[in-house]
């Protein structure tokens, strides 16, 4: 996954305190953009859009 992009919900500007993501047909990838070579989590593309489902619905998943 070479094709990183800031997110739309880091801001605006050329800042490099940002969060980048990489996606692929079944997997999204999301790092740190001030240390882009360090930590990268990377996860399931279904798992990922439960995820931001239910951030979007204000809903606890716990």
């Amino acid at each position: 996954m070479d094709n990183w992009r800031k997110s739309s919900h880091s801001g605006g500007g050329d800042g490099n305190e940002c969060v980048e993501i990489a996606n692929s047909r079944t997997h999204i990838s999301i790092r740190d953009s001030k240390t882009p070579t360090t930590a990268t989590l990377t996860f399931p593309l279904a798992s990922f859009t439960a995820f931001l489902d239910t951030l979007k619905s204000g809903r606890n998943p716990v």
